[in-house]
C-alpha cells in the first residue's frame, strides 16, 4: 500500500481572519453561495460584505435545514446550477460545512469551510458525514480533493458557548489513538493510503496540545476570551485532528458515535460520544492503565463524558442496539487489530462506564 497524504489547499486561522475574506478567496471565483447556519449567516456574513464591499463579486446567502442530508445537498446543488456558482462555503458547524462539501463536489465547484464554532474537525477533512432524514448516521462521502480554502476565524469561535469548543476537543481526542490503531493494523487512512511519519507526527501534536492547552483553552472561552490557549485548542480541533484524521484512519472511537446515535436518548454531542468511544477503544486494545487513565482525567477536567448517564443514556440494554450499529459492515471499528464483535463491544463500553463511575466518585 503506497503511502500518501492529503491537506486543504490553504489554511487561514486568525483574530478576525474574515475581515480578510476578499483578498483569501478572491483567486477562486466571482460568484459564492454561503450555505449557513443561522448562527453562522448572522457572525460572519457582516465581515464577509464588508470585505467584498465594491470588488466585482457576486454572494448569495443560503440558510440551511441543520442537517447534511440528501435533501438539503440536493436544494443547494439547485442553486449552484441555476445561478451559476463559482464557490461554495459551508459557514457554521460541521453539518453546513458537511452540506457545502458534496454540493460543491457534485457540480465540480470550489468549496471553502468557514467554521463557526470548534466542535468537530469537518473543516479540514477530504470527507462529509451523510445524515438520513431522521437525523441517524447514514455514510461518508469521501473526496478526491480537501477544501481549496479552510478560514477560521478565531474571534467568533471564542463566542460561541464554550461546550462546542470541549466537544471539539472530544473529537480530537480520538484522532491520536485512532490512527496508532491504523497504523499497527497496517488499515488504509480515510484517503484509502498508507500513514506516513508527518500524519502520525501531526495526530500525536494534536493529542499533546489538548492535554497542555484544553484546561486553559475551555476557561478562557467560559469567559468569551480569545488567549494563545484558545487559539492552539482551535488548531488542534480543526487542522490537527482533521488532517490527522484524513490521513491516520479512524477505529472505535467514531463507530461508537455512529453507533450511539440510533439511540434517540442521546443527549452527547459528536465530539463527546468520540471521547467515550476513545476511552471503551483503550479498552478493547489493552492499553496500559498510566495512559488511560490520562485519557479519563483530560475528559473530566475539560467536561467530556466518561459515564454513560452523561450522555443520556441510562438504560444498558439498549446499549447492545448501538454496539450493533457501530460494528455493521464498513464501520472504522473493524480496523481494529482482531476485529471486534457486537458482544465485545458492548461488554468494553459497559466497563468504561463502571471506570468511569468509579473515577468520577473519587474525585
Amino acid at each position: 500500500m503506497l503511502k500518501l497524504m492529503r491537506a486543504p489547499h490553504k489554511y487561514v486561522q486568525g483574530e478576525n481572519a474574515l475581515n480578510e475574506f476578499y483578498d483569501i478567496v478572491k483567486d477562486m471565483g466571482t460568484s459564492f453561495l454561503f450555505i449557513c447556519s443561522k448562527s453562522g449567516e448572522k457572525a460572519c456574513r457582516p465581515k464577509i460584505e464588508k470585505s467584498c464591499a465594491g470588488k466585482d463579486v457576486t454572494l448569495r446567502f443560503e440558510v440551511f435545514g441543520g442537517v447534511s442530508s440528501v435533501g438539503e445537498i440536493e436544494k443547494m446543488r439547485k442553486i449552484i446550477r441555476d445561478e451559476n456558482i463559482d464557490v461554495v462555503a459551508g459557514i457554521g458547524g460541521g453539518s453546513a460545512i458537511d452540506t457545502a462539501k458534496p454540493a460543491a463536489y457534485y457540480e465540480g465547484r470550489k468549496v471553502i469551510s468557514i467554521p463557526t464554532v470548534c466542535a468537530t474537525d469537518a473543516p479540514c477533512t477530504g470527507l462529509s458525514v451523510l445524515y438520513e432524514n431522521d437525523h441517524t448516521f447514514k455514510e461518508y462521502i469521501f473526496y478526491p480533493n480537501n477544501p481549496d480554502a479552510v478560514i477560521v476565524d478565531s474571534s467568533i469561535i471564542c463566542q460561541a458557548p464554550v461546550r462546542f469548543l470541549v466537544s471539539g476537543m472530544g473529537d480530537a481526542l480520538g484522532t491520536y489513538f485512532e490512527a496508532r490503531m491504523c497504523e499497527k493494523a497496517k488499515a488504509p487512512s480515510l484517503e484509502n493510503g498508507g500513514i506516513t511519519r508527518s500524519a502520525m507526527a501531526l495526530c500525536r501534536l494534536c493529542y499533546e496540545t489538548l492535554l497542555a492547552h484544553g484546561e486553559r483553552a475551555k476557561a478562557a472561552v467560559e469567559l468569551k476570551l480569545l488567549t494563545p490557549d484558545v487559539e492552539a485548542i482551535i488548531e488542534a480541533n480543526t487542522y490537527l485532528s482533521g488532517v490527522g484524521a484524513d490521513n491516520g484512519g479512524l477505529a472505535t472511537a467514531h463507530s461508537v458515535y455512529n453507533g450511539f446515535t440510533a439511540l434517540k436518548e442521546l443527549t452527547a454531542m459528536h465530539g463527546e460520544a468520540v471521547a467515550f468511544g476513545t476511552l471503551v477503544q483503550l479498552i478493547l486494545e489493552g492499553a496500559g492503565r498510566d495512559e488511560f487513565l490520562t485519557v479519563m482525567d483530560f475528559c473530566q477536567k475539560v467536561g467530556l463524558p466518561i459515564t454513560l448517564a452523561e450522555m443520556g443514556v441510562a438504560d444498558p440494554e439498549r446499549v447492545m442496539l448501538a454496539a450493533e450499529k457501530a460494528c455493521i459492515a464498513g464501520e472504522s471499528i473493524h480496523n481494529m487489530i482482531g476485529d471486534v464483535t457486537p458482544a465485545q463491544l458492548f461488554d468494553a463500553i459497559l466497563a468504561a462506564d463502571k471506570l468511569g463511575s468509579e473515577f468520577a466518585g473519587k474525585k
